[in-house]
């Protein structure tokens, strides 16, 4: 009897892995979409006729192959770059992907508990649940969002909502949605169900899709792909023919705005020399061009900074100056109690300075550019903040990134959909100039209007349509936060727990 339950167990939870691993294609082929509905309805299902035990182990598998299929690629950048052990740095990205699981296993125990059979009402239980998980992995600890739900539905009818409750919001609407068929315990059932849904999907972009923005104006831009590999970035001896190109390539540069990725110069600018960094300014605090440009900045007392320097020739004097806020763990700060984990790879691996929350953008040809540094881009609700005054919010996002360390992987199509979903809500165009890739435009719907093929130096030419206006979303996160979908939580599991019949 207990080895055929254990039997049991052990297939459900291997169900529960595969449909999770299925799951994260949809990251990458966003065309199947549909694929996250059919993994969220099954996994629905699944914990539907087990304890709230089982379902937590249901939920942790889904998630930890989720993650760890979608994150596979910080392999490399430990290993191959840092130098950790193989065994080791496999452990590392499980360890991850488990621990983030917790959250989704917690979830799926509470709609294990709370659920009492009514599709209707279960449905909006799980919703409220997925978004609850997928909240607590976006904010606690500094957050991981990386594929959030509502990223692979890029190319869906429903992202017509991001624009109204952001990638969160929209995750919770396609888990709810999914799990009212997978609650439905009759084929009858079953099929009215995912009639209705796919109704309401397909006829989202008509319900849904709204132009809350105007045009500012269109700008040509120029953006640089410096295509270093990851090992000779910081190497000394292959700076000085990286660095020639680039300046030979910003001078030259057609375009009235030219964006070169985030340490594209990898040093200080006193490191240049007495005329290096001069060199690089030159053609744009004489002529009527400007240009954004990845470079550390600051000194040993004041503390260092991940940052981009714009200069033209309105700038303030010495340059514009963004300095990133948002640091990525292990990358640029060193959290507490963890220095022996990062001691045993060889990254040049840094405490930065923050910048200030609410930075003001970079002003040039009428239009209003909003830098962020790359992982910075999956947190929509922080550049949201930029939004409080319309007459001073971005009318253009760029965002300079470097994925050298992460090499040729799904890392590169996952974070340029991170990028679209930031257009989508925010209804502007982001430009992206990448070390590696993907370097490319954005038009304020999220389509991609130019792209330049990865792992190949060279500047991609693009016009780009700035916007003004606020999206709803921009609105409610820019007061608040995240804190309106912590509340629709708390009410719906209020609401559930009044409005379900105890269970017979």
């Amino acid at each position: 009897m207990r080895a055929g339950r254990a039997r049991a167990v052990v297939f459900d939870v291997a169900i529960a892995a595969a449909l999770g691993g299925v799951f994260n294609l949809s990251f990458v082929h966003t065309e199947a979409w549909g694929l996250q509905f059919a993994c969220i309805g099954l996994l629905a299902w699944g914990v539907s006729r087990v304890s709230p035990r089982r379902a937590a182990l249901l939920g942790w598998a889904f998630g930890t192959a989720w993650l760890a299929a979608g994150t596979w690629w910080l392999y490399i950048s430990m290993h191959r770059y840092g130098g950790l052990p193989a065994p080791l740095a496999v452990l590392a990205v499980l360890a991850l992907a488990g621990a983030l699981s917790l959250y989704m296993a917690a979830a799926m125990a509470l709609v294990a508990r709370l659920r009492r059979g009514n599709p209707a009402t279960d449905a909006l239980l799980f919703g409220a649940c997925w978004l609850a998980a997928e909240l607590a992995r976006g904010v606690v600890f500094t957050g991981f969002p990386w594929l959030a739900t509502g990223y692979g539905q890029v190319d869906a009818p429903l992202v017509s909502a991001a624009p109204w409750v952001g990638v969160y919001g929209l995750g919770a609407v396609v888990a709810a949605f999914a799990a009212l068929v997978g609650f439905c315990t009759h084929i009858k059932r079953q099929l009215i169900a995912g009639t209705a849904v796919a109704a309401l999907v397909f006829a989202s972009p008509a319900l849904l899709q709204h132009d809350f923005t105007t045009s500012a104006g269109r700008i040509g831009v120029t953006l640089v792909q410096t295509n270093v590999a990851q090992n000779e970035k910081f190497v000394p001896q292959f700076m000085p023919e990286t660095l020639e190109w680039l300046q030979s390539t910003l001078s030259s540069a057609p375009g009235p705005l030219v964006v070169a990725p985030e340490t594209a110069i990898p040093l200080l600018p006193e490191q240049l020399g007495d005329d290096g960094w001069q060199r690089f300014i030159a053609p744009f605090v004489q002529g009527p061009r400007a240009a954004l440009i990845g470079l550390p900045l600051g000194d040993y007392d004041a503390g260092y900074t991940n940052s981009v320097a714009g200069i033209s020739r309105d700038a303030p004097q010495p340059f514009y100056r963004y300095d990133k806020q948002h640091l990525v763990p292990f990358g640029e700060f060193i959290p507490d109690g963890f220095r022996w984990f990062t001691d045993m790879m060889n990254i040049p691996l840094g405490n930065f300075a923050r910048g200030p929350r609410v930075p003001p953008s970079f002003a040039f040809a009428g239009q209003r550019i909003g830098p962020n540094i790359c992982y910075e881009d999956l947190f929509g609700e922080e550049l949201a903040r930029r939004f409080g005054d319309a007459t001073s919010a971005p009318t253009i996002l760029a965002n300079v990134s470097n994925m050298g360390w992460f090499g040729d992987t799904i890392a590169l199509p996952q974070h340029l959909n991170i990028s679209r979903m930031r257009s989508l809500e925010l209804q502007r165009p982001m430009i992206r100039a990448t070390n590696t890739g993907a370097t490319a435009a954005i038009d304020h719907r999220g389509v991609v209007t130019a792209q330049m093929k990865p792992f190949e130096r060279g500047a991609l030419q693009a016009e780009v349509d700035g916007r003004n206006g606020v999206t709803p979303f921009a609105h409610w996160a820019e007061a608040f936060g995240l804190w309106p979908l912590a509340a629709l939580v708390v009410a719906l599991l209020a609401l559930c727990g009044r409005w379900q019949r105890p269970a017979p």
